[in-house]
């Protein structure tokens, strides 16, 4: 691997990382905080999940950019899909039901990229890592919903 390929990996492993800490941040604040603070966090956490599954479903349209081909009208209509799918589980206005939509989708995300890209096993690595570390928060967040309401 070359030193700009390997810089750039690395900043996409940190970065990816970093993500992570307001999905944590978020759906333990969820349980630690009353109050404000409790209901900020479970706003903070459905917002975030949100624009990060979007910001995911983004990234389909650059597997299009450099060459585009017929094949790739798939890739092109499941991005719109995931953005819409996630926009809807905001409009529920349901905080249980937004956070198990969110889930889903980027566990649905996490698998189509799997299933119908080629990228480096090194990134499959990391993103699969990541959503399932983001999907174990929805899944706190989830029983915190359950187990204390919504504020």
């Amino acid at each position: 691997m070359a030193e700009g390929q390997r810089l750039a990996s690395r900043t996409m492993i940190l970065l990816g990382l970093a993500g992570l800490l307001p999905f944590i941040a978020t759906s333990l604040g969820f349980l630690v905080f009353d109050d404000l603070l409790r209901a900020l966090s479970q706003r903070a956490f459905l917002l975030y999940s949100t624009a990060i599954l979007c910001f995911l479903a983004g990234t389909l349209w650059g597997e299009t950019l450099p060459r585009p081909q017929s094949g790739q009208r798939a890739t092109i209509l499941v991005s719109n899909g995931v953005v819409l799918f996630a926009v809807t589980a905001m409009l529920t206005a349901q905080p249980l039901v937004a956070a198990i939509m969110l889930m889903l989708g980027h566990l649905a995300q996490l698998w189509y990229e799997r299933e119908s890209l080629h990228r480096p096993y090194w990134y499959l690595k990391l993103r699969t890592g990541l959503s399932l570390t983001a999907a174990a928060c929805h899944g706190v967040f989830i029983a915190g919903l359950v187990s204390l309401g919504s504020p």
